[in-house]
C-alpha cells in the first residue's frame, strides 16, 4: 500500500477523532471561555507520542508503514503539538538543549505572531 494512502487513511482517523474527544471534552467541562478539549487533545497526544515512541525506539514494535499510520497520519493529524513535542523532546535527550529551546521559543513566538499576522491580513482584505 502507497506510504500516502497509509497516512492519508491515519490522517482521516486522527481528524475525526480529534473533532469527536475534544468536543466531548469541551462539553464535559461546561465552559465556554476555555478550550479544554483543545488542551486535552494536545496533551493526551503529547503522552501517546510519548509512550508509542519509546515503544517504537526500545522495542521495535511498529514497521515503517504502521510508523507512518501512527505517528505521522492519525497522531499528526489529532495533535500536531504531540510532533513537537516529541521532536522537542529529542532534541533535549540528544544534549541539543539550545536547539530544543529555540524550538520552544521559535513555534510560541512564530506561531502566536502568524496568528496575529493571518487576523491583521484578513481585516485588511475583507474589511
Amino acid at each position: 500500500m502507497s506510504k500516502f494512502i497509509v497516512i492519508g487513511l491515519g490522517g482521516s482517523i486522527g481528524a475525526i477523532l480529534r473533532y469527536l474527544v475534544s468536543g466531548y471534552v469541551q462539553q464535559l467541562s461546561k465552559s465556554i471561555g476555555f478550550p479544554y478539549g483543545t488542551l486535552f487533545v494536545n496533551i493526551f497526544g503529547c503522552f501517546f507520542v510519548g509512550m508509542l515512541f519509546h515503544l517504537s525506539e526500545t522495542h521495535g514494535v511498529f514497521s515503517s508503514q504502521s510508523r507512518s499510520l501512527i505517528f505521522i497520519g492519525i497522531l499528526g493529524s489529532f495533535t500536531t503539538f504531540s510532533t513537537f513535542g516529541n521532536e522537542t523532546m529529542n532534541l533535549f535527550s540528544e544534549s541539543e538543549n539550545l536547539l530544543a529551546s529555540a524550538n520552544i521559543a521559535a513555534h510560541i513566538v512564530l506561531g502566536l505572531g502568524a496568528v496575529w499576522l493571518g487576523r491583521i491580513s484578513g481585516f485588511l482584505i475583507w474589511r
